[in-house]
């Protein structure tokens, strides 16, 4: 049966170009549900503070934005990362599924509402909110058995 294919290239190519568009028609007739987000919506807040240590940060800004964001509709968690050199970022998760323009909206308006509490710096230099959707799909590894490859040259490899 294969020899067929062998002899006749041009009908293998054939065959191989009717799989292909009748896989492009397939896809469109299934329905979205059977792919359904996994990843949870975030929305990303960066606060940066300039001149002002770690804990400064915590202390004065922080502390006021978590306890006005906590209980917003869908959240699950927050996550808070300081810097000492005046930058915070605050990671809030909501449940899977959540439209991430309503869960933007959300933390919007309850910063809104604490934003002259924070400090006057904060308040000039900005906080920035923004919508990540993580939607990782494969990760590749890439491994030597060679130990001439070492960790610097296979990154190197997978960057070009």
């Amino acid at each position: 049966m294969f020899s067929k294919f062998i002899r006749r290239p041009v009908f293998a190519i054939v065959i191989s170009i009717m799989i292909v568009f009748v896989g492009v028609l397939a896809i469109k007739q299934l329905p979205i549900s059977q792919f359904p987000d996994i990843a949870p919506t975030t929305v990303n807040i960066f606060i940066a503070y300039p001149g002002a240590s770690a804990d400064v940060l915590v202390k004065s800004t922080l502390i006021t934005l978590e306890q006005a964001i906590n209980g917003v509709q869908d959240m699950r968690y927050i996550a808070t990362d300081a810097t000492s050199a005046g930058e915070a970022t605050l990671r809030i998760i909501f449940e899977p599924g959540t439209d991430p323009n309503v869960a933007v909206i959300r933390v919007k308006t309850r910063v809104d509402q604490v934003m002259p509490l924070l400090p006057e710096l904060v308040q000039r230099e900005g906080v920035i909110i923004s919508p990540v959707q993580p939607s990782m799909l494969m990760y590749v590894n890439l491994y030597s058995r060679d130990k001439s490859f070492d960790e610097k040259f296979l990154f190197n490899y997978a960057t070009v």
